[in-house]
């Protein structure tokens, strides 16, 4: 028998049956000549996917920029945001009728007795509260530090010049951590012309003081007509503290 001499030269070659084995299984994964990746059709169907779940993004986004134009719309015309307050005050929600923005306060709503307290102004005299029934008092949650404050102190000064002859007081309560190591050099400075205390958490916490400034309207029996969170709006705070005091009431 003539022996194999295509095994022997494939042995010499480094070529088994394996290999051709291999290689067969190789060309049957061959791809025919016409044949292109779908990579343009891919990408279309990624960016048709990515397309949709951006426009459902988009529809969250402009309906939420709607509503809040709408709130500003609202809010900035005198005879729909004074509709907003008039519901606001007709709910069981405390309206903040002098703040710039009407608010839930949760501590103390309209009707509600003020807390009573007693503290020491800065000469060591008691200032009391209910002391001052009788009178409109605002009650203005204050620091040195608060910029608000600042901007709504001499709004205060100007109201307790104009008003004190009517029954009129303001009274400031700071909760400046010092004390009146800051507060004295301030009030010196400032010239403030109402009675000033500093302030103890057992006192602000009946009020639900959680940021400063913030301020109370006092009608004459001691009970909560307004508040605000924040800076007050001056024309309203004092459009309000008119009409509290009353045309035939004086001191």
């Amino acid at each position: 028998m003539a022996p194999d001499t295509t095994k022997n030269s494939d042995r010499e070659n480094g070529v088994t049956d394996q290999g051709r084995w291999i290689e067969s299984q190789l060309a049957t994964l061959a791809p025919s000549s016409d044949w292109q990746p779908g990579v343009a059709r891919g990408f279309a169907r990624f960016n048709e996917r990515r397309s949709a779940q951006n426009w459902r993004d988009r529809k969250w986004i402009f309906a939420v920029a709607i509503l809040a134009a709408a709130c500003v719309v609202v809010l900035a015309l005198p005879q729909y945001r004074d509709g907003v307050q008039r519901l606001w005050r007709d709910s069981d929600f405390k309206s903040v009728d002098i703040g710039q923005v009407s608010a839930d306060v949760k501590a103390l709503k309209d009707g509600q007795a003020a807390p009573d307290f007693t503290l020491q102004d800065s000469t060591g005299a008691d200032v009391r509260l209910s002391a001052y029934k009788g009178k409109v008092v605002l009650l203005n949650f204050w620091a040195t530090w608060c910029g608000g404050c600042q901007v709504e102190i001499p709004w205060l000064v100007e109201f307790q010049k104009k008003y004190k002859d009517r029954g009129f007081v303001v009274i400031g309560i700071s909760m400046d951590d010092d004390g009146w190591k800051s507060v004295k050099p301030y009030l010196a400075e400032k010239k403030l012309n109402y009675p000033v205390v500093i302030g103890t958490e057992k006192v602000s916490k009946p009020y639900g003081l959680g940021s400063m400034p913030m301020t109370y309207l006092i009608d004459r029996e001691g009970k909560v007509a307004a508040t605000s969170v924040g800076i007050v709006n001056k024309d309203a705070c004092e459009h309000q503290i008119v009409e509290l005091l009353g045309p035939s009431h004086s001191n």
